[in-house]
């Protein structure tokens, strides 16, 4: 099959809040276009966009899954992401790459916290975007109230272009105002043809028929002359217009859908190739020379190798072909494309300019690389992801298993870049961080089933740091004589606190040469040494200033060895009478809750000690900014989703380290203490 023009191309996320029914759309979609037999369902495991098996036991969307459909001789690529918070990378990643987003919304919830989320990354992209209000044969479903608070709490911008016939389960189809024809219900098979708008709902069509109308022509001088003029506006033409609306972001038309019975996915194919705009209309093809790809999704697959899923920034890109790694300059050849439908896959011979596509083992491409035809450097906007909010520390269940485990991953970090391994230089753990405590779960679930390695999960240890508060000074000698040479060594400093318990400094205030030059960084050494390892609770101490003031050599017994040793015990003596205190990281905290949660979620970081700094509503949810002890987060997760019924999530990053409070250090210490006695018995 040859490449396809990009203006019969129309790339499309499918965005919203976990529960919407994303998932069951993109399958009714699918089941309608005639690409699949059967419309499938969640429940079963049977819709071709959640293919995983943690997605069938969990039955959510745990990642970005690519599918297609050909309606009315457009290509329509669908790119089905998650919407839950703790996967948001792979949504991020395909609103980079494709001119429109469906935003499906529940019919009964409405606008929530991940609802607003994505419709705020489709502006800040330039996505076009399409509103669907799914799920409209539930019990207290209502189109009129959800659409109004769309338009509250989103855009004013938004109006309707169908209208439900019917209410919850009597809900028996929908009117298409744009072109004013209607589909009724097909108990669940592919919808028929159109019919005539139903006498009981004719009037209120045309009501809405004029609103859509109204503001469609608003936006075309040439339409609205002739409107103003009385012309009679075709659907065809509305649809022209409203295509270069949603582009400029001007207008955000609202479908409504029950997915599970296949109502209302006719008109919305339509509306989807008749508004979004197609790659022609936004295209950056002139940046390069040749074909030229932009990697967007990564799959670790155990079995196929690495499954690279891209983007044709300028095409064509053809099979058995050679483009350059803009990132590592080395050159990936391209074997047999493949054009993706969920987990099944057929080859092609070629993808042209804007479509989407995937290719099998290539050796170093990543998410977020450019692969050209030439090695000349080209600004590519990079795909920013969130990073990770929550850490374990991991540890295999068999002896052995640390390599084994390290590298499956790495393999799990291509495929997910918010998922992070790291080792903690200062407690030794292997940490795993992710967006949240299911998104590390889920990893674990894939460790075992696509790499057959088993770990446990742990709370990682909190990095504390010592300190101290006051000056104070201390000598040391250390001699020692067993028969022939001795060991000599001795020194005298002084520490002083450092201000914002940051840092190190070593000054040689050594004169008259009491100690040589060649034993002072030996000091130095040793109390480096000596620091990696407080005396309160065992964590390293900075934030201090060491001035090695006097001391005493001997010409023949003295040693670099001597010095260090003297430096060490030299420093703990003068660390025991510099009022040591303990430090903990304090990390900057953002919390997205409901409107209706943030006097609870309020008091519950307050309960954890937290610094309310500021509150900012957007939308029916608030964006609450606080600072909060690492020690007291390392549960928020679960709290935060009893607190807000799972419609809240959070961001953190580290921020600065602050003493802790007496009461709480006096625990750390003495936890500490007994770790350390156990360890030596």
């Amino acid at each position: 099959m040859p490449a396809l023009d990009p203006s019969a191309i129309r790339n499309i996320t499918v965005v919203g809040h976990r529960g919407t029914g994303k998932t069951s759309l993109v399958e009714a979609l699918l089941f309608q276009a005639e690409q699949t037999n059967r419309l499938g369902t969640v429940e079963q495991g049977t819709t071709v966009s959640d293919w995983d098996e943690d997605e069938h036991k969990r039955q959510m969307s745990l990642s970005a899954s690519l599918c297609h459909l050909d309606w009315k001789g457009t290509k329509v690529n669908l790119v089905d992401v998650p919407g839950d918070a703790g996967f948001q990378a792979d949504g991020l990643a395909a609103l980079r790459v494709t001119e429109g987003a469906l935003l499906v919304v529940s019919g009964v919830a409405g606008v929530q916290v991940q609802t607003s989320r994505a419709w705020r990354r489709c502006e800040t992209l330039g996505v076009g975007r399409v509103v669907c209000i799914n799920m409209l044969d539930r019990e207290r479903a209502d189109f009129a109230a959800v659409l109004e608070q769309i338009r509250s709490q989103l855009s004013p911008a938004c109006v309707a272009v169908e209208l439900p016939i019917g209410h919850e389960h009597e809900l028996r189809g929908i009117v298409d105002l744009l072109h004013m024809r209607a589909y009724l219900s097909p108990g669940g098979a592919r919808e028929a043809g159109p019919v005539d708008v139903p006498d009981e709902i004719a009037s209120e069509a045309a009501v809405l028929r004029e609103q859509l109308v109204d503001a469609v022509v608003e936006t075309d001088e040439g339409l609205m002359e002739r409107y103003l003029e009385g012309e009679e506006i075709s659907g065809a033409e509305l649809g022209a217009a409203l295509r270069g609306a949603v582009a400029r972001g001007d207008l955000v038309p609202v479908a409504c859908s029950v997915a599970t019975q296949n109502i209302g996915t006719t008109a919305l194919l339509d509306l989807l190739v008749e508004s979004v705009p197609s790659p022609a209309e936004q295209s950056a093809a002139e940046a390069f020379d040749g074909a030229a790809a932009f990697v967007f999704k990564t799959v670790a697959d155990p079995f196929a190798g690495r499954i690279t899923v891209f983007r044709v920034l300028s095409g064509p890109v053809k099979a058995d072909s050679t483009l350059v790694n803009l990132r590592t300059h080395g050159k990936e050849r391209l074997g047999q494309l493949l054009v993706l439908q969920g987990k099944d896959h057929q080859q092609a011979p070629e993808f042209g300019t804007g479509d989407l596509g995937a290719v099998a083992k290539l050796k170093e491409a990543q998410t977020g690389d450019v692969l050209a035809a030439s090695d000349r450097p080209v600004e590519v906007d990079p795909i920013v992801f969130p990073q990770p909010v929550m850490s374990f520390a991991v540890t295999p269940k068999a002896k052995g298993d640390e390599e084994k485990v390290a590298t499956a991953l790495r393999r799990l970090a291509e495929e997910d870049p918010t998922l992070v391994l790291r080792r903690d230089e200062q407690t030794g753990e292997q940490l795993l961080a992710g967006m949240g405590q299911m998104h590390v779960e889920v990893a674990v679930d894939r460790l075992k089933r696509r790499f057959g390695v088993e770990v446990d999960l742990h709370q990682p240890r909190v990095p504390y740091l010592e300190t101290i508060r006051k000056e104070s000074r201390a000598r040391h000698r250390y001699k020692k004589q067993t028969g022939g040479r001795g060991q000599f060594g001795d020194c005298d400093i002084v520490l002083e606190p450092l201000d914002g318990h940051e840092g190190y400094e070593f000054v040689d205030q050594i004169v008259g040469g009491v100690i040589p030059q060649s034993f002072r960084p030996a000091v130095d050494k040793g109390i480096q040494e000596a620091m990696r390892h407080g005396e309160l609770a065992g964590a390293p101490v900075q934030g201090l200033r060491v001035r090695l003031v006097d001391g005493q050599y001997h010409t023949v017994d003295s040693s670099e060895m001597a010095f260090k040793i003297a430096g060490s015990m030299a420093f703990k003596d003068a660390y025991a009478k510099a009022d040591p205190v303990l430090l903990e990281p304090i990390m900057a905290v953002e919390v997205t809750a409901p409107d209706e949660t943030v006097g609870a979620v309020n008091g519950d970081l307050n309960s954890r000690r937290g610094r309310l700094l500021g509150m900012e509503p957007a939308g029916g949810t608030t964006a609450i900014r606080a600072e909060v002890p690492f020690a007291e987060m390392l549960t928020y997760s679960q709290s935060l989703t009893s607190l807000t019924g799972g419609r809240g999530d959070y961001t953190m990053g580290f921020l600065r380290y602050e003493e802790v409070p007496a009461h709480i250090a006096q625990k750390v210490i003495a936890d500490a203490t007994k770790e350390r006695e156990e360890a030596k018995a």
